[in-house]
C-alpha cells in the first residue's frame, strides 16, 4: 500500500489575484506541497513568477513550497529562491552545462534538490546525478504551459526510472510527475512509481477544488506502487 503519496497543486493554474485563497484551498483539501512553476520566456515560451511571489507565499503558508525552475542559467536563481522560502528547488538538466554546480548550490542552501528532464530528453542524461539529488521531476507534457494533455509513453518512463532507482539502491529519491495529471489517470501514474503528483488545472479549474484534492488522496490510498 502506498503511504507516502503527496499532491502538489500548481499555483500556475490558480487565480493570481487571490493566491492566498489558493493556499486556503490547499489547506482545506489537505495538500502536502505547493508547486510553483517558474518560467523565464527563454528556456520555455512563457513568463510566470519569481522570488518575490514565493516570499509572499511563504508568509502565508507553512506547507512545503516546491519550486520548479524552467529557466536558463538556473544557478543565478538558486539563492534568491532559497532566501524567499522555497523548500525544494528543481532545475532542468537541459538548462545548464554544469549540473554538479547547480546541485551543489542548492544543497549549500540547505534545501532539497530536484532534477528534471523534458519528455524528449533521454533518461540517461540524468543518471550520473541521481545519487546527488532528492527528487526526479518527470515532465509528462512539454514544459511551458498548464492545461496540456498527458503524453503517451510517460508512464513507461516513470516505470523505467523507478526500476533504475530500486536496482541501484536509490529508493530514497522521489519521483515527481508534472503535466496532464487528472483524477482519471492518477492511479496509473502512482502505480508506475510516481510519489508526488503535480496537478494544476484539474484542481484549480474545478468547481470544488478542495474535493478534488481529497479525491486524489483517496485514490492514492487504494493504489499499489510497483
Amino acid at each position: 500500500m502506498l503511504s507516502e503519496f503527496k499532491l502538489a497543486p500548481s499555483i500556475l493554474s490558480a487565480d493570481f489575484s487571490d493566491l492566498k485563497g489558493a493556499l486556503n484551498i490547499c489547506d482545506e483539501g489537505g495538500a502536502d506541497w505547493i508547486h510553483v512553476d517558474v518560467m523565464d520566456n527563454q528556456f520555455v515560451p512563457n513568463l510566470t513568477i519569481g522570488p518575490p511571489v514565493v516570499k509572499s507565499l511563504r508568509k502565508n503558508t507553512e506547507k512545503f513550497i516546491d519550486v520548479h525552475m524552467m529557466v536558463i542559467n538556473p544557478e543565478n536563481l538558486v539563492e534568491p529562491f532559497a532566501r524567499a522560502g522555497a523548500d525544494n528547488i528543481t532545475f532542468h538538466i537541459e538548462a545548464t552545462d554544469n549540473p554538479d554546480e547547480v546541485i551543489d548550490l542548492i544543497r549549500g542552501t540547505g534545501k532539497m534538490v530536484g532534477i528534471s528532464l523534458k519528455p524528449s530528453t533521454p533518461f540517461s542524461e540524468i543518471k550520473p546525478y541521481l545519487d546527488k539529488v532528492d527528487l526526479v521531476l518527470v515532465m509528462s507534457v512539454e514544459p511551458g504551459f498548464g492545461g496540456q494533455g498527458y503524453i503517451e509513453g510517460s508512464t513507461a518512463r516513470i516505470m523505467e526510472i523507478k526500476k533504475y532507482l530500486k536496482d541501484n539502491c536509490l529508493e530514497r529519491v522521489q519521483i515527481q510527475v508534472d503535466g496532464g495529471i487528472k483524477l482519471h489517470n492518477a492511479n496509473e501514474v502512482i502505480s508506475a512509481g510516481g510519489d508526488i503528483l503535480v496537478a494544476g488545472s484539474e484542481v484549480f479549474g474545478s468547481e470544488n477544488p478542495q474535493k478534488v484534492i481529497k479525491d486524489f488522496y483517496a485514490n492514492a490510498k487504494s493504489t499499489v506502487s510497483i
